[in-house]
């Protein structure tokens, strides 16, 4: 008992610690929160699907992890301290102007940069990834138009800078399992599911967890 209570105490510094130094480093924080939340929408993408513990792709896991904390966190928090400096004063109309320049500019970037570096790190070539982002970028840029700048207007309007990326993070998890379900579904009830087929959901996982 006596070694439990010296643990605890430490534990409880450490993690002190571990919280005072993500609050000083936003971007370590987007990029723990992307690299967790990501292959969690992964597997659960996947759990939709029909798969199980015996048959998940984990290496398709890692790869999201991967992308998600090395690439769209930062980039995205990049894009978060860019838009305070061009727009200091947070009321709603500024955050709806940021939600509006975000999709025509860092959303449409980031989701061909996800389609093309998924493709490569998946051991596609360049001829093919290209492929990839001509066949998924419209339309999965359409879907995600319709309600990434509502939820981007209430994170800039609402949610301190150091906390927006995180905050992003969590809903592309919900969005990306979302668009999985309602996708699946159709199939089953068109009578053709033939597998994951999970395009439409990998807006949410190339921009911010916008396969």
């Amino acid at each position: 008992m006596k070694n439990v209570y010296i643990t605890f105490p430490k534990m409880v510094a450490v993690l002190s610690r571990f919280v005072a130094f993500t609050n000083r480093h936003p971007v370590i924080r987007g990029m723990l929160s992307y690299g967790t939340i990501w292959p969690t929408s992964c597997i659960i993408q996947q759990t939709i699907a029909g798969k199980t513990w015996e048959n998940y792709d984990w290496m398709h896991a890692l790869r999201f992890s991967l992308y998600g904390a090395l690439f769209t966190a930062p980039t995205l928090y990049g894009w978060i301290r860019i838009s305070t400096l061009m727009w200091p004063t947070t009321n709603l109309k500024t955050s709806i102007t940021k939600a509006i320049v975000e999709q025509l500019t860092y959303g449409p970037a980031a989701l061909i940069c996800f389609f093309f570096g998924m493709s490569i790190l998946e051991g596609k070539s360049v001829a093919e990834a290209k492929k990839e982002v001509e066949a998924k970028f419209l339309p999965t840029w359409k879907v995600g138009v319709c309600v990434w700048p509502v939820l981007q207007t209430i994170n800039f309007n609402y949610v301190s800078e150091r906390n927006r990326v995180p905050v992003i993070s969590i809903c592309s998890l919900m969005w990306t399992c979302f668009l999985s379900y309602m996708h699946e579904l159709k199939m089953k009830q068109a009578g053709q599911l033939q597998g994951p087929i999970l395009a439409k959901s990998e807006y949410v996982s190339g921009r911010q967890c916008k396969p």
